[in-house]
């Protein structure tokens, strides 16, 4: 289904298969070698259940979400339940990418990417799928998302304080 959509809005993409990773430290243990940078997915929502979001950042990055919270003007932020996970963007835990946005037409998960990412590089992205890793150009994810008529969030995200590190 993405692979069609993506040919057919000529978006280039590399596939490389692999065993399931279901986070960022099952592939450093298997020390793939793939092109692009890396991706950490994190499914949140806001203190009310009301909003959710997509945060694409870097693996290594640490994550203040409340500082996050109060950067974006939102009441606390947290990790959603898997079953909302599943419920909003069809895939199960160690699954999402931004790709997993096929899921969600009526555009409920607002999309945050870490500006650090946007950096002209490839990204790694999970197909739905964690045993396969897609690597496309942001330009492209442009490409994408604009078919989608879905926004792209770039923000800067705030420093971890020293008690969150």
């Amino acid at each position: 289904m993405i692979a069609s959509l993506l040919d057919q809005l000529s978006i280039a993409y590399q596939a490389y298969q692999h065993p399931p990773l279901h986070n960022c430290q099952e592939a450093d243990r298997l020390q793939l070698v793939r092109t692009g940078l890396r991706t950490k997915n994190l499914f949140l929502r806001d203190n009310y259940g009301k909003r959710h979001f997509l945060l694409i950042t870097t693996p290594d990055k640490a994550v203040d979400l409340k500082a996050l919270s109060k950067q974006m003007s939102l009441s606390r932020l947290g990790f959603a339940s898997a079953e909302r996970l599943e419920r909003y963007l069809g895939v199960q835990p160690g699954h999402v990418s931004l790709l997993a946005l096929i899921n969600d037409p009526d555009q409920a998960v607002t999309l945050w990417i870490d500006q650090a990412l946007w950096c002209g590089e490839s990204l790694q992205c999970h197909p739905l799928d964690n045993t396969q890793t897609w690597v496309i150009a942001p330009q492209d994810i442009e490409t994408l998302l604009a078919h989608w008529q879905r926004a792209l969030t770039l923000l800067t995200l705030p420093v971890p304080t020293k008690d969150d590190a």
